[in-house]
């Protein structure tokens, strides 16, 4: 589905990303690990398209898609759940959740059932602006519109930061739900080992631009993991 092939990023002279190497399947949740600062994001940005890379390929459905613009990713079926939320305040929910209509042809412009079926919550405040939502069922409904896209690959940098402990369960149990559908990619950037453990089927730990651990979820629960992460 997505592979990333020994990409280079960099903002201006200082190098972000070092030669760095990712493969994401349908039906598995990759996990990419690391402190704050390390290249996360930027490798997600590289990947839907937010910063172009300086060598290296990123193929996607067996397409070479380095070159290609955000939008045409999205179009594609690469969704993005970025940190952050990036909810519009202004709008409703149920027109918040529109916006993921953006990439689709016209016949398929309507809300998955999926969507208020994993967070009922925003079933009952489709008229309410997002900005009045909690942080939690903001992150809720930044998901539902990545699922409005019907994507293939579903990105998600940090979906638990500043969440409260009954969101993050729920979002726990929405991502191994999309996982066990089979027919979507998921990369999850994530912090919080616990909640990655419980749900990577293959992980990578990066540091200053690069990974210096992989390897599948048995290997995950090493001492050397926790460690990388509390340093």
């Amino acid at each position: 589905m997505l592979e990333v092939n020994g990409i280079d990023l960099y903002y201006g002279a200082a190098q972000a990303l070092r030669g760095v190497s990712l493969k994401v399947e349908p039906g598995k949740v990759a996990c990419v690990l690391g402190r704050n600062g390390v290249g996360k994001t930027s490798l997600l940005r590289a990947i839907v398209g937010q910063h172009p890379v300086a060598n290296g390929n990123i193929v996607f459905n067996g397409k070479d898609i380095t070159s290609t613009g955000s939008a045409d990713r999205a179009r594609m079926g690469v969704a993005f759940v970025p940190q952050g939320r990036e909810i519009f305040p202004l709008l409703t929910v149920e027109e918040n959740l529109e916006t993921g209509f953006a990439p689709l042809k016209r016949a398929d412009r309507s809300i998955p059932d999926d969507v208020y079926s994993l967070f009922p919550v925003l079933k009952s405040m489709t008229r309410r602006r997002g900005g009045d939502l909690s942080g939690g069922q903001q992150q809720q409904l930044a998901i539902g519109r990545a699922l409005v896209m019907r994507p293939k690959l579903i990105v998600f940098d940090e979906p638990t930061e500043g969440i409260q402990p009954s969101i993050i369960k729920d979002i726990g149990n929405a991502i191994k739900y999309l996982r066990d559908r089979g027919d979507i990619a998921i990369l999850l950037v994530e912090q919080y080992f616990d909640f990655a453990a419980e749900l990577a089927d293959t992980f990578a730990v990066m540091e200053r631009g690069q990974f210096i651990l992989s390897g599948d979820r048995a290997m995950m629960q090493s001492t050397d993991v926790r460690q990388r992460l509390s340093l």
